[in-house]
């Protein structure tokens, strides 16, 4: 039944879906599994992370061109489908006060008129699983958070017929989750891992701050996939702007975090089929429906 399966996962930008669940994807592409990335943004107002590219004036000022083939790119190595909702990058504002959103970004839209687009591209690809961020975004982001609203509203209207009717005939995924990848029991278990082998840590002040934070998210299902973290560095380093291949993300070895956490993690926050958690699988209880 592999090749009737279809998953969607909404990233808010172009870097995101390499970052949240890339391995996960990865791994349903290798057994047949039709995966859809929805890319809710262009990333026009994203910074250049990656120091080497610091500076250069070409890609400063074609940014919006530049991190489009960087998706391409990251696509290609994920194996993955992919489909742009079409808003406009909001920036991550700076300061105290707060400036306003930009004017139209995709954070200060409606959520019922941002929403309809992807509605839209549900009702096309008919996927039975979708993955989104949670109502913090994963962090706190707009683009991130708006991503979640719409995903949720979305997911609630695709399968109504009285709702958008413009937007196809109904289809309802059977289940919707929330990334949580970077979530501190994986954290402790590496770093915890990399002191008792005496080995330097780049996780100390990620638990320093989660010290301050409230509660734990609930973890439900964890999908091994340690076989296509190679696969999920490559699509990452794929975006150059966001990523530099010597920085912290890729410190810890492959083999390392293989053995010591090889599965991706997510929280299951709604299903319309029964399953048992924790869960293995985006799949459980819909494989055998």
């Amino acid at each position: 039944m592999t090749d009737q399966l279809r998953l969607m996962a909404v990233h808010a930008h172009p870097d995101d879906e390499s970052s949240k669940g890339a391995a996960t994807m990865a791994k349903y592409v290798s057994e047949g599994v039709d995966v859809l990335v929805a890319t809710c943004t262009g990333g026009e107002r994203g910074s250049i992370l990656n120091p080497k590219l610091q500076g250069d004036p070409y890609i400063e000022e074609h940014i919006h061109e530049v991190r489009k083939k960087e998706m391409d790119e990251a696509r290609e190595i994920l194996g993955v489908k992919q489909a742009w909702l079409g808003f406009v990058d909001s920036g991550l504002p700076e300061g105290d006060p707060l400036p306003p959103l930009p004017e139209g970004c995709f954070a200060v839209q409606d959520v019922d008129f941002a929403a309809g687009a992807l509605v839209r591209l549900i009702r096309e690809f008919k996927p039975h699983v979708v993955t989104t961020y949670d109502e913090n975004g994963g962090y706190p982001h707009p683009d991130h958070i708006m991503t979640h609203k719409i995903s949720m509203a979305a997911f609630e209207a695709a399968g109504d017929p009285g709702k958008y009717p413009e937007a196809g005939p109904a289809w309802q995924p059977q289940k919707i989750y929330y990334n949580q990848g970077f979530n501190r029991p994986r954290t402790q278990a590496l770093h915890d891992a990399l002191v008792e082998r005496g080995l330097d840590s780049p996780y100390g002040e990620w638990l320093e701050r989660w010290k301050s934070m409230g509660r734990e998210r609930t973890l439900t299902t964890y999908v091994p996939c340690g076989d296509f973290f190679e696969i999920r560095d490559k699509a990452l380093i794929a975006h150059a702007t966001q990523i530099d291949p010597d920085g912290g993300w890729f410190r810890v070895p492959l083999e390392f975090q293989r053995e010591v956490w090889p599965t991706e993690e997510y929280e299951l926050a709604k299903s319309l089929v029964d399953t048992s958690l924790p869960e293995d699988d985006l799949f459980a209880g819909i494989r055998d429906n």
